[in-house]
């Protein structure tokens, strides 16, 4: 008979590690970055490729692309897919392209997306600037964690691209404001080219422009605090590996904010050719090098900066970081949402108990009533921002407060929702009462069709909820649906009278009754 290997000697079976790749398209280069993704959720690169295209230059020029630059960028994207093809990687969900501002703004937008996936099948996303920052998020917080002023004080956390500056505010690793603003490295060179001034008066029309956006964003920061601020970006990383001997280009650096400006006023005094020739820049590297130095020297002097920390951190680490968690919002992440609400209300004085228990009531709903809506987690989000804010118009006007809120809502930048999630909540948070969604209803329209069906499940949802709280004691706080033929009954357990709160359910449960095709009936505790 064979004896059996003793249980010590069996080979463990281990998951190998993912292969995945991201692809940025930005203002002045497209990147590629190859990594594998192990099964605790670690992410190792193992390879970056660059090359340089001038997308911006255009869309912030002329707003639209030339043929001989998009067929350049799909030539590039042409010779990645082979890379690709060599490191296994072939499945679509292994592989995310998207595009920041450039590719945005540009008017033919549709026309280079299109050439690209018919060049290479490879379909380019544009993400709006609430993605851009819930990818940074996800990509500056390991480091900041990993310091300890960082790690519980207030940090700036900025980037100037090539078209906009993305900017966090974080304070023990909550985000406290998000904003993007029209500052960019190319845009400030498009700013010259107009105005055709000499050599002597360039710097002093670059300040002026730069001190303008940077007087809104310290106005919105309140800067009383002490504060830390992060710098990330190529320009800032090219700076640091000229300025700091012996920096390993990973962990975060500290620059002094008089070196910094220092080596600007050097860098402001070449013309691109001697940039390339003394620092072994790039020629786009070289273009673009001294606005963006500029505009960080003069955000580190508003807010009295000595030194500037410099991540290494850029876009495609937080994309490739949110594949490792399958583009799933995490509770962090979803807590920083809600936070961002909260603050959003109470900016409209908003009744923020009474919010609160109907935010959380329709939780209990969504999550007892899932074999129903047949919705994923952020959709659950969605309705709980809608929850926390359906009243926010109330401060404008009250009989049209409802409109109000979509407005508001969809003009607040709230941290981490696209502006098609913003939407979204606007309008569930519009139909927290009375009328139901019509085709001819601002917003409503325009909605696809699973969009639109998305919206009257969560608005439906969300008057039962507020139905719950009629009174506004919140002494409805548990709750038990179960369905009943085509009947759907809420048990609400320690409450013997809920007589006021019946009312307001026959008011609030016809979208509900028209959605779902069930009656609503609510049953005091027993």
């Amino acid at each position: 008979m064979a004896q059996l290997a003793p249980p010590s000697s069996i080979p463990i079976q281990s998951t190998p590690p993912r292969p995945v790749a991201v692809i940025d398209i930005g203002a002045t280069s497209v990147r590629m970055a190859i990594a594998e993704i192990h099964a605790d959720g670690e992410v190792r690169t193992l390879d970056t490729l660059v090359q340089p295209v001038d997308l911006g230059r255009e869309a912030f020029d002329v707003r639209r692309f030339s043929r001989g630059t998009i067929e350049k960028v799909a030539g590039i994207l042409k010779k990645y897919q082979r890379v690709l093809q060599e490191y296994g990687i072939s499945a679509p969900h292994d592989l995310r392209v998207v595009a920041t501002t450039a590719v945005r703004e540009a008017l033919n937008r549709l026309a280079f997306t299109d050439r690209v996936y018919i060049v290479t099948g490879m379909n380019v996303e544009p993400i709006d600037e609430a993605e851009v920052n819930r990818i940074t998020y996800m990509g500056i917080m390991p480091q900041l964690r990993t310091h300890p002023d960082l790690a519980d004080g207030r940090s700036v956390v900025v980037e100037v691209g090539g078209g906009n500056t993305e900017l966090l505010v974080i304070r023990s690793g909550n985000v406290l404001h998000s904003q993007s603003y029209r500052l960019g490295s190319l845009r400030l060179l498009q700013l010259l080219d107009q105005a055709n001034v000499s050599v002597a008066r360039r710097r002093i029309l670059l300040e002026s422009h730069i001190r303008r956006i940077l007087d809104m964003i310290v106005e919105e920061v309140h800067s009383d605090a002490m504060i830390h601020l992060v710098a990330f970006g190529g320009d800032m990383r090219f700076a640091a590996h000229q300025l700091l001997d012996g920096w390993d280009g990973t962990s975060l650096a500290q620059l002094s904010t008089d070196r910094l400006i220092e080596f600007t006023n050097e860098v402001l005094k070449l013309d691109e050719d001697a940039i390339v020739k003394r620092f072994g820049a790039s020629f786009i590297e070289a273009e673009t090098l001294g606005p963006a130095l500029l505009a960080y020297s003069m955000l580190a002097q508003a807010f009295n900066q000595t030194h500037v920390y410099v991540c290494d951190t850029n876009l495609r680490d937080g994309l490739l970081r949110d594949m490792a968690i399958g583009g799933e919002w995490t509770a962090e992440f979803r807590n920083q949402i809600v936070r961002s609400a909260i603050t959003l209300g109470r900016r409209f004085d908003f009744d923020e108990t009474h919010a609160r228990n109907v935010a959380e009531l329709s939780r209990k709903l969504f999550e007892q009533l899932v074999a129903e809506h047949q919705l994923d987690q952020r959709h659950e989000v969605i309705l709980h921002v809608a929850a926390l804010l359906h009243e926010i118009g109330l401060m404008i006007n009250v009989r049209s407060n409802h409109k109000h809120a979509l407005y508001v809502i969809r003009n607040s930048g709230l941290f981490g929702l696209s502006k098609s999630e913003l939407l979204q909540v606007g309008l569930v948070a519009r139909y927290y009462r009375r009328a139901s969604p019509q085709p001819a209803h601002e917003g409503y329209g325009s909605l696809e069709r699973e969009d639109r069906v998305i919206v009257a499940k969560l608005a439906a949802i969300l008057r039962l909820a507020i139905a719950l709280d009629d009174t506004r004691s919140g002494r409805i706080r548990e709750i038990e649906c179960t369905r009943e033929g085509r009947q759907l009954v809420i048990n609400v357990p320690g409450v013997d009278d809920v007589s006021l709160e019946q009312i307001a359910m026959r008011q609030n449960s016809g979208l509900f009754r028209d959605v779902f095709g069930m009656q609503v009936l609510l049953r005091s505790g027993r």
